[in-house]
């Protein structure tokens, strides 16, 4: 199975927002569709992801730096201060099993998928799951029914 075929399950929906927008919009966008990342675009091309991973660190640092003097409110925050700005790309033929260990090895939950230059979706540590979980249902059924058709032999 590949990278492409999650896609067609899951479809290309896609959230972005630029790198100045509020970190704090970009958090209501994520909330109120109930995800977990979107898309950087900078003057409409691929800029980096923004995960709530990036939203906790970025967060943690200032109220580290809090505690040594004063800081800019929170709300002053960009999301091109937050952003990760080159996170592991799949593409399109990627096998999922590398993807799977690819996601394992560095605790990414989600991965840009482009072809060239061109976005063509979002793939989730969740998708992944679903759609191999799918996959093997399948085979699974598909197995039961011909070992249960299997002729059995006659004494």
């Amino acid at each position: 199975m590949q990278v492409k075929d999650i896609l067609k399950v899951k479809g290309n929906a896609l959230f972005t927002v630029n790198p100045d927008t509020p970190l704090s919009e970009a958090v209501i966008t994520m909330s109120d569709h109930d995800i977990g990342s979107v898309v950087v675009l900078e003057q409409g091309r691929f800029a980096g992801m923004l995960t709530f991973r990036e939203i906790i660190n970025v967060l943690a640092k200032r109220q580290k730096e809090h505690r040594i003097g004063p800081t800019p409110p929170i709300a002053s925050i960009k999301v091109g201060e937050a952003m990760e700005r080159k996170p592991f790309i799949a593409g399109p033929e990627m096998e999922v099993d590398d993807l799977r260990g690819h996601m394992l090895a560095s605790h990414s939950r989600y991965v840009p998928v482009m072809q060239d230059s061109d976005l063509l979706g979002v793939i989730s540590f969740h998708d992944v799951a679903k759609t191999v979980l799918e996959a093997h249902s399948f085979e699974n059924k598909m197995l039961k029914a011909y070992i249960k058709d299997w002729p059995t032999a006659e004494a």
